[in-house]
Parts: structure tokens; sequence; C-alpha cells
């Protein structure tokens, strides 16, 4: 490449690109205004009675929570399916759905909060799930329905009140059908097929520019992916203020917020 700064670097690799895989962790979701849940401190600043308790994320998002204590797992979901409905996706998205409308695109994402179907995409591959939709808390079958209809009533100790979701064919608890910390009841039904679509949207577009925003270390399913769909060709752009470097320099670092570098590098496209 001739050009000297990333930023067009990563222009002219989209610019020429056969398809664009997007890659998206918790970072794009937190340009949306979503909470972020890295660290304790960030964590608690959202959720201020979980501070007064002591519980981190991690503890929370526990499954064994529904089973010891419904209400409070019930409450930090519920908040969070409300939150999800109520916060619009950020310019980014649709950044990205206008270069999808001319290039083949597809998405894997660490993000269970909907927003990359929210904002009109097709082709998403949620690896941990989605909480719009909802199993068996103990699962009687492998069942995964919608939750679209669920409305909870959360009270200001972001404790859920009864009546609770239930499992339409046993009549016990239900639970989002989102893959939670040491967690062995997860129905994967849902996200393995979305992930074999994937698998076959990548035999067609086998040597795609790979996307990657706001994926982080702690859980590295997204950076993991990434590097490896891009492995043969390196054309790799990593979008992420806090964790940007590249392994080998095979591919881009860009150590800024994903919704940023999107309209960025969409002015720099459009300019020509």
């Amino acid at each position: 490449m001739t050009s000297s700064h990333p930023l067009d670097e990563a222009a002219e690799l989209i610019a020429g690109a056969d398809a664009i895989l997007v890659c998206a962790g918790a970072g794009m979701g937190v340009d949306s205004g979503l909470p972020d849940y890295r660290g304790n401190e960030g964590f608690w600043r959202a959720y201020p009675p979980y501070a007064r308790l002591g519980l981190s994320f991690a503890k929370l998002a526990d499954p064994q929570h529904f089973a010891d204590d419904p209400e409070l797992a019930w409450g930090f979901y519920g908040y969070r399916l409300d939150l999800y409905r109520e916060t619009e996706p950020h310019e980014g998205f649709g950044v990205l759905l206008e270069w999808g409308r001319r290039k083949p695109t597809a998405v894997l994402t660490s993000n269970v909060d909907g927003h990359f179907q929210k904002a009109g995409f097709r082709l998403v591959a949620e690896v941990h799930g989605s909480i719009h939709h909802l199993q068996c808390a103990r699962p009687c079958r492998p069942d995964i329905w919608s939750a679209v209809d669920l409305q909870l009533t959360v009270d200001e100790n972001l404790r859920a009140k009864p009546p609770l979701p239930e499992c339409a064919h046993c009549g016990r608890l239900a639970r989002p059908n989102i893959l939670m910390f040491s967690d062995f009841e997860w129905i994967s039904q849902r996200s393995d097929q979305q992930l074999r679509e994937l698998a076959e949207w990548r035999r067609r577009y086998p040597r795609p520019v790979v996307l990657e925003l706001g994926a982080g270390k702690a859980v590295p399913t997204v950076r993991r992916y990434a590097e490896l769909a891009s492995a043969a060709t390196g054309a790799l752009i990593r979008i992420n203020p806090r964790d940007p470097e590249v392994r080998h320099n095979r591919g881009i670092s860009l150590p800024y917020r994903a919704v940023d570098t999107l309209t960025a590098l969409d002015a720099k496209l459009k300019a020509g």
C-alpha cells in the first residue's frame, strides 16, 4: 500500500474488498450508550444496587441464580432487556449497512443485544446467544422462543417482580437464551444454525476484509475468530481504543471508538 496513515490503508482495503466480515464485541454497543461491563467500577456505575451488594458482572451472569434467586437473576436480565429494546444502534451501524448494500457482508458478534438485526442486518451469528430469546431454565426440551411479548417489572433494587417467565411446556422458570459463565444448560441450537449459515457465506466469500470492532481480550471469542478468518490474507482491521494491537503485523490497528472510526472511513470512501 502507498498510504502512510492506517486510516487511509483501512479505507483502501474496504474499497477493494470483495466482501466484508464484521466481527463485533462489546465496544460496538458501548458507542450506542450501553454500559461498559469491563471492570467492576464501570459495571457498578451502571448498576449501583449491585455495587452495594458487591456483585460483579461475572457473579450476576451465573445461571445458578435462576435456581437460587430467580428474582435477582431476572432483575438483572430484565433490566438489560428493557435497556437494549430502548437503545437505538449508533450511526456506525448505518455505515456498515450502507457498505453491505454494495458488498456482501456478514456479522459475527458476541453481543446479545440484537442491535445488528435492529439496524437491518440479516446474516448475523450471535455466538453468545440473544437476550431477545428464551429457553427453559432447566431444559425440559431443546426449544427456544421469542421474548418479544415479555414484559417484566424490575424494582429500584433491580429485582424482578413476579410473575416471572415460564416454560410453556413444563411450567418451570424460563431464562434468556444467553451463554452465561459456567453455563452447562444453554441451548445453543439457534446460535449453531447462525454459525453454519456464516460458514456457508465464508465458503462463498473466502477472502473478505475482516472488520473487527470493540472486541476485547477478557472473553476473546470475537478476536480469535477475526484473526483466524483473516489469517490467509492479513486483511484484518482492528478498531479498538483499549486493545488495538495486532499480532505479527497481520492487520491494521486503529485505536479509536467504533462509531468515530466507521464514520471517518465512510467519509474517506465517499471522497474517493
